[in-house]
């Protein structure tokens, strides 16, 4: 039935006065301009339609790339922790609970802010929060290397922290580009970035630290964030946001450029929008019972992964000097140790054994990646918890430094795995008008795990080997059961725009 434009307005201002939704048509052409309702079908598709449709291409390789490089330099920021802290331990003349906070204050950063990036994420888009929490890390990142003293090292390295508590928001953009066949396989490949990330920062402090010292490698480890801000000018913000936030023109612009870059064809028909006012609010996390029990598990499994991760990175340097001392062989370390006129720097052949383990991370990834699309996500994580727990435990043993490395590299792998595979369920269980501050409220909770970990890792050990080991084994092990208790499968799943999940379709039909 033919309209004229009149009732074709008045009809889309209704829609959007009753049911708080717009409907907007465009032909399929590369004009884009705007159709009457009488030359097209009644054909409708949503932008996760549209995603799939439009299939994985050139785009995707090319925003997989740069969502890589900005995992890569977040890397290299946290890395670091575990490098520079025994140099300023020495060079400051710090006491072990000093050099403990070195590292806790940048997350206590991260947890302060991962909720608030998620927050802006949520209500004024994903690539806006991106490139302010980038540009913010990059500029104290590289301001921190002229600390003249602790108290300033620790103000700049937690601002530092604050601005990547929003680095996590990549990996919400980059999912909603993805199509769901393609999405679990992108995401933990990102994860080989982190994993050249963590290896570049071991090679160049190798190179770095003896020659010109920590402030140079401090300096040099920022430049990655400022090509990357440069970068996100060509990332467009997300379609799934746009359309949430009442913007289907942005959404149609953005899905006509991935299907021309991708050479594929648009669908034909309406893009249906759906309009939501409340995104980022943390109390939506909790709107149902379902997604209230799913945000609580995530929240014990994503503390463990950090409390975990980062546990083992800076145990692993610390066991590396209590080897040297040949103390490790005992339940508890010398006191005399803890002097801080007594310090012992990371020698060539650390940072040689450093990389080894940092290494342990491709395997992790790829396992993990070739039996997430077969068993699920839950049971995936579940699989690398254990096997985390088991090579933990076997740290406590009394053995060669040869077969302490290999404990550490299968327990990094482990580790590494898991976490990763909590970056492919989170973005996913979450709908769009939640996702961000999901995601950002399960990183904060992770920072909270990570501001722990260096008192059990860096001061417990100076008191007792086997307690610190156990410490890890333990709380991983009830993450592993958290994620059996999770009561979402995420595998094959589409990802949900509205936790209303409501639809309305404009009919050409008066």
């Amino acid at each position: 039935m033919e309209l004229n434009s009149n009732s074709d307005t008045n009809n889309e201002n209704k829609n959007e006065n009753e049911n708080g939704t717009t409907v907007r048509e465009r032909a399929n052409t590369g004009g884009g301009a705007y159709a009457h309702l009488s030359n097209l079908t009644e054909d409708t598709f949503t932008v996760e339609e549209a995603v799939e449709a439009i299939g994985f291409g050139r785009f995707q390789w090319i925003l997989s790339m740069l969502t890589g490089c900005a995992w890569m330099a977040d890397a290299m920021e946290l890395m670091i922790l575990s490098i520079i802290s025994p140099q300023l331990k020495c060079e400051w003349r710090l006491y072990s609970y000093q050099e403990a906070l070195i590292t806790t204050v940048v997350f206590v950063g991260m947890m302060l802010s991962s909720s608030m990036w998620g927050n802006i994420c949520d209500r004024y888009g994903r690539k806006l929060g991106l490139v302010l929490c980038v540009v913010w890390t990059f500029f104290y990142g590289f301001v921190s290397s002229f600390s003249p003293n602790f108290a300033w090292i620790l103000i700049l390295r937690g601002l530092v922290g604050f601005g990547v508590g929003g680095v996590p928001q990549s990996v919400t953009l980059y999912s909603e580009f993805l199509p769901v066949k393609s999405r679990a396989a992108c995401i933990m490949l990102i994860d080989i970035f982190w994993a050249v990330g963590t290896c570049f920062e071991v090679a160049l402090a190798l190179i770095v630290m003896p020659r010109l010292g920590w402030r140079w490698l401090l300096g040099l480890s920022s430049l990655p964030l400022l090509l990357f801000s440069l970068a996100c000018k060509w990332i467009p913000e997300s379609p799934r946001y746009n359309v949430l936030s009442g913007n289907p023109d942005k959404a149609y612009d953005t899905l006509k450029r991935i299907s021309i870059t991708n050479k594929t064809a648009m669908p034909l028909g309406k893009l249906v929008c759906i309009r939501q006012e409340k995104r980022g609010r943390l109390q939506d996390l909790f709107e149902t019972k379902e997604l209230g029990k799913t945000t609580i598990m995530l929240w014990i499994i994503w503390f463990n992964c950090a409390f975990a991760y980062y546990g083992l990175v800076l145990l692993t340097t610390e066991l590396f000097q209590v080897q040297e001392s040949g103390e490790h062989c005992f339940n508890s370390i010398n006191s005399t140790s803890d002097c801080n006129m007594q310090c012992r720097t990371l020698k060539t052949k650390d940072y040689i054994d450093l990389l080894w383990t940092t290494l342990a991370e491709f395997p992790g990834v790829l396992i993990t990646l070739a039996i997430i699309e077969y068993i699920g996500r839950k049971k995936t994580m579940a699989i690398d918890l254990v096997g985390f727990t088991l090579f933990s435990f076997l740290l406590i043993l009394c053995t060669s430094r040869s077969v302490m490395i290999f404990f550490l590299f299968v327990a990094r792998a482990f580790i590494s795995g898991a976490f990763q595979a909590a970056y492919v369920y989170t973005p996913e269980v979450y709908p769009t008008n939640i996702r961000a501050i999901g995601l950002g409220s399960c990183s904060g909770m992770a920072r909270v795990g990570a501001i722990i970990t260096p008192f059990v890792a860096q001061v417990m050990l100076r008191h007792s080997k086997p307690l610190t080991v156990s410490i890890y084994a333990v709380v991983s092990l009830l993450a592993a059961v958290c994620c059996m208790l999770l009561p979402i499968e995420t595998k094959g799943r589409s990802m949900q725009e509205s936790t209303s999940n409501k639809t309305t379709h404009e009919s050409t039909d008066q």
